[in-house]
């Protein structure tokens, strides 16, 4: 699981470079489809029972234009 906090540390180095910050952001799911991320949004959880009191939820839409193979990651 990934916090808020720490999800903003992970961008912030990402998009401190020219490339990352012009980069597009894209979901994998466990069965290798690629999905666009299209929103985020902040949202309130039930308090009883939950750790958590709010989630950060991102909507995706599938892939409009398919990228090409991947050469490595940086």
């Amino acid at each position: 699981m990934v916090s808020g906090k720490l999800f903003r540390q992970i961008l912030d180095k990402f998009i401190a470079s020219p490339v990352g910050g012009e980069a597009r952001v894209q979901v994998v799911l466990p069965n290798g489809e690629f999905y666009d991320i299209t929103g985020a949004k902040l949202m309130q959880n039930k308090l009883i029972g939950v750790r958590e009191s709010h989630r950060i939820v991102l909507t995706v839409t599938p892939e409009r234009a398919r990228m090409g193979k991947v050469l490595r990651r940086l």
